[in-house]
């Protein structure tokens, strides 16, 4: 990590950048207020940073211990925000995301769209392309249920997420999506992260079910060595011996990551037990944990839901849910927007 001195000119910036290059460094660059910081990766490991060091415009050259280099704490001190149209994710809101596991039917999306917004979620989610155990289970509608999906978002000013398994579908879900979610199952697949390394929309990255923290970090790493600074990464629970619940939601993850990286952090509670039971006690201890934002699954008639309606939350179950979050986020100095017929206040 090389930090440039205060008064350094774009001239000098730019030789360092052209020297280090030269070194066989990948460099990427993160300007501040005052200064500007250059994260370099690769090059070999015996580099004497002293090289660099005497460059006019250098401040200070410091070694990431981390093999995560970009997603550390320190390549980047302060946390990302990511902006996603007039909405900061990782800022002072706790950001809801909630909506059906998948769209099934034109109703289905419009119903459930319409009771999360009333609640306060800031971002319809829903799968179109669906990673299922049993390949005779429900696999999605595909781009129809993607149309489905962005109207219902478009219909009540939210912004979608939805998942993306492969790279051939990056194009087709970035259409319509606002956010690529990256599934448990997908974390570790390379190929997928390095093509969304190239993508212009932000990544929400979901920890694999038997990941490491470090892993998960390395794997944001992929997409951020590629291009894309904005990813999030999403808590989902991870597999112990434990049988009771689906998954054993790791929230203390959630303070962990705020320690090592500057990357936002969303908790799914939903995966994280499977139980719909789980879920409303789960979220509120992942919001006063430090989430920066909520995945939620909600469901219109969960009963007859064609994929985790166990896991999925009825519309009454979820008001109430946001209206306890409201309680708890002004406690640990965060906030929740509320939306009503009468406009907006934040409870903070």
């Amino acid at each position: 990590m090389i930090v440039m001195q205060e008064q350094a000119s774009e001239a000098q910036i730019e030789e360092v950048v052209l020297r280090l290059e030269e070194l066989g460094f990948g460099v990427h660059r993160s300007t501040g207020a005052l200064r500007t910081v250059l994260g370099a990766v690769g090059g070999e490991r015996t580099f004497d940073v002293g090289l660099v060091e005497v460059m006019t415009g250098v401040s200070e050259v410091h070694r990431i211990t981390e093999p995560y280099k970009l997603a550390s704490r320190t390549f980047k001190s302060e946390r990302t925000v990511i902006q996603v149209g007039d909405l900061r994710i990782g800022g002072d809101e706790v950001v809801v995301m909630a909506g059906p596991c998948s769209a099934e039917t034109e109703e289905q999306v419009e119903t459930t769209a319409a009771a999360v917004k009333r609640a306060g979620a800031k971002v319809l989610r829903g799968g179109a392309f669906k990673p299922r155990s049993s390949p005779y289970s429900f696999q999605g509608l595909g781009e129809s249920g993607l149309r489905m999906l962005r109207k219902a978002a478009d219909d009540h000013e939210m912004k979608l997420v939805s998942e993306v398994m492969d790279v051939s579908q990056i194009d087709v879900v970035g259409k319509y999506s606002d956010i690529l979610q990256v599934g448990a199952r997908n974390m570790q697949n390379y190929t997928l992260l390095r093509e969304l390394g190239q993508a212009r929309k932000p990544v929400l990255l979901k920890r694999g079910i038997s990941a490491t923290i470090e892993e998960w970090l390395l794997s944001a790493e992929y997409i951020l060595a590629g291009g894309n600074p904005d990813v999030m990464l999403c808590e989902r629970g991870i597999r112990t011996f434990e049988s009771y619940t689906r998954n054993t939601l790791d929230i203390s993850a959630i303070p962990v990551i705020h320690k090592l990286s500057h990357l936002p952090v969303v908790a799914d509670p939903s995966h994280g037990t499977g139980r719909r039971d789980k879920v409303t006690p789960m979220a509120r201890a992942s919001v006063a944990a430090g989430a920066d934002g909520l995945l939620i699954e909600v469901h219109c008639d969960p009963d007859h839901a064609k994929s985790d309606g166990a896991q999925s939350l009825y519309p009454k179950q979820f008001d109430r849910l946001m209206t306890e979050l409201r309680v708890i986020a002004p406690a640990i100095g965060r906030g929740i927007c509320l939306e009503s017929t009468v406009g907006k206040a934040w409870a903070r």
